[in-house]
């Protein structure tokens, strides 16, 4: 099968959630036959890693200053998630690959990248086109604006994000109609695309990782070390790490905690202290990971499935997280964690696990079959093929 596909960011060497995505999709497929052409909105060196399995086109797209976005919000009813990487030299790129090469289908990753979709269908109308939407976006700001709604220092991101959750609801629902397939990440998020009552058909293909590249400790792991990893200027990440070093590690006596992620905000970096380092960008998660005692995922905005919380898996980490850090895996996944949903209740099941050296191997034991069973993507990618197949033979 022949895929071109359209990510805002080059998916290696994979650096976030949605890089992680798409390059394991990618080497998946590749490895099943596909041939890929990628379009992506930013600009880097290409690895031959990268170059070795697809066409790579890159076209950088500037970024949009703060005054453009803010002038968009006040004059206009497109939320600003549909406007971040529309550019025309890209969509000239678009129409001119669509027009010189068959492809069987496009893929586009993400909501960002959607913008796309339908200026090509207009164009293009016999194409087949797919949606891979990575996360609920509407419901993402709506539960972005109810934490901020409670910090009166946050009321104005509160209200932006208030309105954006509605721009963002109807823009979700005009993409999913346009597309001729959405692939959402978990049941969970399924369930708010479907509510849109759009005939297109919705298929969970949920994001996973290769379980290989991913060693349990070789060393004993650092008693009392605590870590926390993403992206630290995504919002989700940046509210759970200030939730965390706030409300919660001041209830965990005697501990360290590491913030580990690219790229962190004002904000995250001034919560570092002899008890919190924020380290920026690592050339590898893996190291951190198999140094925690403990991993804390304590998110309280987002969708999708939580890419972090499988890394941990995969190097035995004994993990405590919120129910909805935790919301994108299965049921079985949170018999090997530890759920809590308060700051006393989180603290609470951290403690414990400090205290249990057994119970943590158990754990860290039980979350890494799990996730080398369900989410490795030798068992994700054929779903992917499998709704490809069945879109493409209707």
């Amino acid at each position: 099968m022949k895929c071109l596909i359209v990510t805002a960011e080059l998916p290696y060497p994979p650096a976030s959630g949605g890089s992680l995505r798409v390059w394991g999709l990618m080497r998946g497929l590749h490895a099943s036959g596909y041939q890929l052409t990628v379009v992506c909105c930013q600009s880097g060196e290409l690895a031959p890693a990268l170059t070795s399995i697809a066409h790579v086109l890159t076209i950088p797209v500037p970024a949009k200053a703060l005054r453009q976005r803010i002038a968009a919000l006040l004059t206009s009813t497109q939320p600003d998630i549909a406007v971040r990487l529309f550019d025309e030299r890209v969509l000239a790129a678009l129409e001119r690959l669509l027009s010189s090469e068959q492809f069987d289908l496009v893929q586009f990753e993400g909501i960002e990248t959607a913008c796309y979709l339908p200026p090509l269908r207009a164009r293009f109308p016999q194409m087949t086109f797919v949606f891979d939407t990575f996360n609920a976006e509407a419901v993402m700001q709506r539960t972005i604006a109810q934490i901020d709604q409670s910090s009166p220092r946050r009321w104005l991101h509160a209200l932006y994000s208030h309105v954006q959750s509605r721009r963002i609801a109807l823009y979700e629902s005009y993409l999913c109609k346009q597309a001729d397939l959405v692939i959402a990440v978990s049941d969970e998020d399924k369930a708010h695309l479907c509510a849109y009552g759009t005939s297109t058909p919705i298929e969970v293909v949920p994001s996973g990782i290769t379980v290989s590249d991913y060693c349990l400790p070789t060393e004993p792991r650092e008693a009392n070390l605590l870590v926390f990893t993403g992206k630290m200027d995504y919002r989700p990440n940046t509210d759970a790490a200030e939730w965390l070093a706030r409300d919660i590690l001041p209830r965990i006596p005697d501990t360290h905690l590491q913030i580990v992620g690219q790229q962190p905000t004002a904000r995250v970096q001034a919560l570092a202290n002899s008890r919190v380092e924020v380290t920026g960008r690592v050339p590898e998660v893996q190291p951190y990971l198999q140094r925690a005692a403990v991993y804390v995922a304590p998110l309280r905005m987002g969708s999708g499935t939580r890419l972090k919380l499988l890394e941990a898996m995969a190097c035995g980490c004994a993990i405590v997280a919120t129910p909805l850090a935790a919301s994108g895996l299965t049921a079985e996944a949170h018999r090997v964690m530890r759920i809590a949903s308060t700051a006393a209740e989180f603290a609470a099941e951290v403690n414990a696990l400090l205290k249990d050296a057994d119970m943590r191997a158990a754990l860290g034991h039980a979350a890494r079959e799990y996730v080398q069973r369900c989410y490795d993507w030798t068992a994700i990618v054929p779903r992917m093929i499998a709704a490809h197949e069945r879109l493409k033979h209707g």
